[in-house]
């Protein structure tokens, strides 16, 4: 594991531990992060002063060609009254997910210091929103990194009504063209969306 100090290097990532971990330290400027996300890495963390850095090996990744869609659910997209908008409202979306809570998390790990970021990444054109309306609230929604070259690394996403965060991703994915959507980590919701474990090495070449 490294310490990185003040300029942008990283790591070659075949050194990160195996739970994932490449590196401590350094900061969320645009262009640190950006030169993350360009070589497989992302910031988890949950104290702005100690900044983590990952690599995971398999990485958890969902091919939008195999996206599933139950029954039910499809029943849901056709019925439903969700309106679906994307960056409409970054700040709500990223503020809602910081709130958000998750089992077996005490705390949240999108810190004042990751939405200061992220914003400054939004604002550039990097970092999308993806907003799920109902009767003009904000009910759900995810957000994440566009790098631009077809890969498109999401990051969080939030719920107030049952499936409304269901319905921005699906229906996020089946409206894009990119060629890989970056999920990260297991989770069992994107498991059962078609989110599947690839190797790191692989991973990194839809990175190119």
């Amino acid at each position: 594991m490294d310490f990185l100090n003040s300029n942008n290097y990283f790591p070659d990532v075949s050194n990160a531990s195996d739970d994932g971990l490449l590196a401590v330290g350094g900061d969320l400027s645009e262009n640190r992060l950006l030169s993350a996300y360009q070589k497989g890495i992302f910031p988890w963390f949950e104290d702005d002063n100690t900044i983590l850095w990952w690599s995971p090996d398999p990485r958890f990744v969902l091919f939008p060609k195999d996206l599933k869609v139950s029954k039910s659910m499809k029943q849901v997209l056709r019925n439903s009254d969700f309106e679906i908008t994307i960056n409409k409202d970054f700040d709500a979306v990223i503020k809602a997910c910081a709130a958000a809570k998750r089992p077996g998390q005490e705390d949240t790990w999108i810190t004042k210091g990751m939405i200061e970021a992220y914003s400054k990444l939004h604002q550039l054109g990097y970092a999308k929103s993806i907003e799920v309306w109902l009767d003009n609230t904000l009910v759900g929604g995810l957000y994440g990194v566009d790098l631009g070259n077809g890969v498109f690394c999401g990051e969080s996403m939030f719920t107030k009504v049952s499936n409304a965060s269901k319905v921005g991703f699906i229906t996020f994915i089946q409206n894009t063209d990119y060629k890989l959507i970056d999920c990260q980590v297991y989770t069992n919701h994107l498991d059962s969306l078609g989110a599947i474990d690839i190797p790191r090495n692989q991973f990194l070449k839809y990175l190119l």
